[in-house]
């Protein structure tokens, strides 16, 4: 099984609403991606929710932790092939400005009520994972 690094953020805005992203009109997860070589995760995660939203307007909270999980397959479910550790930062935002994904991998983005993340998210490790963070800054 071949072992992925990826970064991204838990974003929240001004209302309390937290950032979600489409990845290729199949499932829905926080904004994150690949680190790069030489990338430290923190710089990787502030790239990705730039690319996957479009958001640039970012105030550092604090880190959030990583987990495994298996990459979502092609038809959902898990893709045996690869195990991704995923690391994730708190952000807030003051921006006002419409989401814009820059990646055409990920076509959408929307705030959505903290009592929804749970609902949308479609890994079921995703899941588990923003449920125990503290979104408190």
């Amino acid at each position: 099984m071949n072992k992925t690094y990826s970064a991204g953020g838990v974003v929240v805005n001004q209302k309390g609403q937290v950032l979600i992203v489409n990845q290729r009109g199949r499932s829905w997860s926080l904004p994150k991606g690949h680190i790069e070589p030489g990338e430290e995760p923190l710089v990787a995660a502030r790239r990705e929710i730039y690319e996957e939203s479009g958001l640039q307007d970012l105030i550092y909270v604090k880190p959030l932790g990583s987990y495994d999980r298996p990459k979502i397959g092609l038809h959902g479910g898990n893709d045996p092939a690869e195990l991704k550790n995923l690391t994730f930062f708190l952000f807030r935002t003051h921006t006002r400005e419409p989401l814009c994904p820059v990646d055409p991998d990920n076509p959408e983005a929307r705030w959505v009520d903290k009592d929804q993340v749970l609902t949308l998210l479609t890994h079921p490790k995703d899941r588990e994972f923003f449920q125990r963070v503290s979104l408190e800054f």
